[in-house]
């Protein structure tokens, strides 16, 4: 893992297409998910609507809690929980809307607040025409 987890930060799954136009440029975050390092969120839905493609929003928030000491180990922990979440959905892409360190009686944690995504060529949400393997 190379990249903080922040706010704005985008995850897509390893081995998802995107439109060849975009040149997208990633670092790896995990053994099968990558961080999107050269592009916001809006560069990058505005990239894959020019190219014609779909960028989906998924509605409902994914919500992880994680305890630790150790902050960024908490944050993985509930990163890897988001992405279960959002692999279950058969989705492609997460968008990472908020990272909240707290505590409770002295015991911090972390909040982890996310949204589904998926890119595909297609308008209607069909997730198995995109998948690679």
């Amino acid at each position: 893992m190379t990249e903080v987890i922040k706010a704005g930060t985008i995850l897509i799954e390893n081995g998802s297409r995107t439109p060849e136009s975009l040149q997208i440029q990633t670092e790896p975050y995990s053994s099968s998910w990558k961080s999107v390092s050269n592009l916001n969120l809006d560069e990058l839905d505005t990239g894959i609507a020019k190219a014609g493609w779909t960028f989906f929003f998924m509605a409902g928030e994914v919500k992880i809690t994680a305890f630790g000491f150790d902050k960024q180990a908490a944050v993985r922990r509930a990163v890897r929980r988001v992405i279960t979440d959002v692999e279950s959905h058969k989705c492609n892409c997460l968008e990472i809307t908020q990272v909240s360190p707290q505590s409770f009686l002295g015991i911090p944690y972390v909040n982890v607040h996310a949204h589904a995504r998926h890119i595909q060529k297609s308008s209607a949400f069909s997730p198995a025409l995109d998948s690679t393997s």
